[in-house]
């Protein structure tokens, strides 16, 4: 009897000692930072702070809301530490999903076995999604857990709107790096592609805030899709999740048409 999803079962198999790392690294960076807020958040020695930095750069880190504990987390855990961990997770795992395999020599011999090449792409992106949304849970887990203990006043649904927003985003830089691995046969490129996606998407956002001449960068940001509104305390865009996710599926499609249609290791 043949095992269902195999590429998928061992994609996920193969990276859980990865995927428990970057768990620890997100729940660490939550401990650290979340029970930090009713010493600093709130008061009038943080609004001071704040205050005295410069405006662009109050602005380009999210620190101006960080005076309320939605806000706080907001900027400290999603907006950054977090973001930044996800997002380094997810496009390592995107370009080795077909474009590290192909550079290896693994891609062919999974190939030599009878395996689909529009197979090998959704099931390794299955995997890849799985460990995201692992990643995701774990997030909003360690945040309820530290919400009263650490006086965060957060929303339960505003919570689980913004770890949508989070896992989406995070997903979408993998899925740039999947497919870019894909098309052209290279972890570099698509490990290129992943980066492009979430650095180029912070720095539109910090740009984009500091002048109304510049706020159109804003629109080709996925990170201001995710955080424009604040999720954490005003609850999630659903349209903007919609189109993280969106542009996740329809990339994944690409990198298995393009597969499908180009000689491997070539």
């Amino acid at each position: 009897m043949r095992t269902r999803l195999p590429l998928f079962r061992r994609a996920f198999v193969d990276s859980w000692r990865s995927t428990l790392a970057w768990a620890a690294g997100l729940a660490a960076a939550a401990f650290l930072y979340l029970p930090l807020y009713p010493s600093i958040g709130g008061s009038e020695q943080m609004q001071e702070m704040v205050n005295a930095l410069p405006a662009e750069m109050t602005r380009a880190l999210n620190y101006d809301q960080i005076a309320s504990g939605p806000g706080y987390t907001q900027a400290t855990l999603f907006g950054l530490i977090g973001f930044l961990l996800l997002s380094i997770a997810t496009v390592a795992w995107g370009a080795a999903a077909v474009g590290g395999d192909e550079e290896s020599g693994q891609l062919e011999l999974t190939l030599a076995h009878g395996v689909r090449r529009v197979q090998v792409v959704l099931e390794r992106a299955l995997a890849l999604l799985l460990r995201v949304l692992l990643l995701a849970a774990l997030v909003f887990v360690v945040i309820s857990l530290l919400n009263g203990p650490s006086q965060l006043d957060i929303d339960a649904g505003n919570l689980f709107g913004a770890v949508v927003l989070f896992s989406g985003l995070g997903l979408l830089s993998g899925s740039a790096a999947l497919c870019l691995g894909a098309v052209t046969g290279r972890r570099t490129y698509g490990l290129a592609a992943g980066a492009a996606v979430a650095v180029l998407g912070y720095v539109f956002n910090a740009v984009g805030r500091q002048s109304p001449d510049v706020d159109w960068l804003l629109s080709l940001s996925p990170y201001h899709w995710a955080y424009g509104n604040s999720p954490v305390a005003n609850g999630a865009d659903w349209a903007a999740a919609g189109w993280l996710w969106g542009l996740s599926a329809a990339l994944v499609a690409l990198a298995a048409v393009a597969l499908e249609r180009r000689d491997v290791g070539a």
